[in-house]
């Protein structure tokens, strides 16, 4: 391949990735003011400054962009929980796996702000519900809690959300560590696994 061509794929891919970027970045905003089925092509590409013709070079409809969004979160939220075991394949505690979510959520807080928000994604809240009841298996599997399960977990998942959500909307938010120490202490306690 000549040194050209790389060069301006480089750049092509540059711009694209800029044009995608802003296009989330523009319904994220437009998903804080209404229903994700009530915004149009032609209004998000007004708001990006796009012609309707660079949309659809990239994206077949809004919920392509949305899909696009979700795939890299939950491929990144993945990855960090995969990375919750330490090279012997000790689960990290409890804490450190919320640390690292709430600094996840923290990098994204605008998407999951909006996505977690009054017009947002179910389908995102109910992945993100699966991957908690995955974690909260794992912490109550690991302390054999003596619980019914099935509350336990349902116990959880809602007081977990329920934080993120908080969190998330809160004008002065604790910083990822404490709300993730808060978490924790409160699972702790109201799964009684000390």
């Amino acid at each position: 391949m000549k040194k050209e061509t790389t060069a301006h794929s480089s750049t092509t891919d540059r711009r694209v990735r800029r044009t995608c970027a802003m296009l989330q970045e523009c319904l994220l905003r437009l998903m804080t003011e209404k229903e994700i089925k009530d915004i149009t092509v032609k209004e998000l590409t007004e708001l990006a400054d796009i012609t309707r013709g660079t949309f659809y070079l990239h994206y077949n409809d809004i919920y392509d962009i949305l899909r696009d969004m979700e795939y890299e979160l939950f491929t990144e939220f993945n990855e960090i929980l995969n990375q919750s075991f330490d090279s012997a394949g000790n689960r990290l505690p409890q804490e450190t796996i919320l640390t690292n979510i709430f600094f996840f959520l923290a990098r994204h807080r605008d998407a999951a702000k909006a996505m977690m928000g009054p017009h947002g994604d179910i389908t995102f809240v109910n992945r993100l519900k699966d991957l908690v009841k995955e974690h909260i298996y794992g912490i109550l599997t690991q302390k054999r809690a003596a619980c019914e399960y099935d509350y336990a977990e349902s116990f959880a998942v809602s007081g977990c959300i329920g934080v993120i959500e908080t969190w998330l909307h809160h004008p002065s938010p604790l910083p990822p560590e404490e709300v993730a120490k808060i978490c924790s202490s409160m699972l702790v306690r109201g799964l009684d696994l000390s």
